[in-house]
């Protein structure tokens, strides 16, 4: 997809995933009127609430956020999700193309726990989210609390 490969989102990717950076999520949105190019649209430091509310009811988006999550009292856990967001007032035919777009979005954006696919902000509640990324990291050393 044309734009994935753009300096600027390569350099957000690498400013969520660093553990000295305190960016925590960015956002990809098609740039053109005709949906053929993706752009680094927004980034943020207030994790995937902040993320939800830039969110746009009338596109397809992308975005990536780090998670972390206590473990237990001795240990934090750091995850990544990617969101695929393709809002309620989206017209249909750029909603056919997210199968084949988001395939490219998460060539550029590769290292994630889990993908969520949503419509609905409510989809993307950080609680949820941290226990789907506890359920897909393996070993759960929080008694099944979530």
């Amino acid at each position: 997809m044309s734009g994935l490969d753009a300096p600027e989102i390569a350099a957000a990717y690498e400013a969520v995933r660093s553990d000295k950076d305190a960016t925590n999520w960015l956002l990809v949105s098609h740039a053109t009127a005709t949906g053929s190019q993706l752009a680094l649209s927004k980034t943020g430091t207030g994790g995937i609430a902040e993320l939800s509310g830039a969110l746009d009811d009338g596109q397809v988006q992308y975005g990536y956020a780090r998670v972390e999550y206590a473990n237990d009292k001795e240990s934090t856990r750091v995850k990544f999700v990617l969101v695929v967001w393709i809002g309620e007032g989206t017209k249909v035919m750029r909603k056919a193309r997210v199968s084949v777009e988001s395939g490219d979005v998460k060539r550029a954006l590769p290292h994630h726990s889990i993908a969520v696919t949503a419509s609905d902000r409510a989809d993307l509640d950080e609680g949820d989210l941290v226990a789907r990324l506890r359920k897909a990291g393996g070993a759960d050393y929080n008694g099944g609390r979530g």
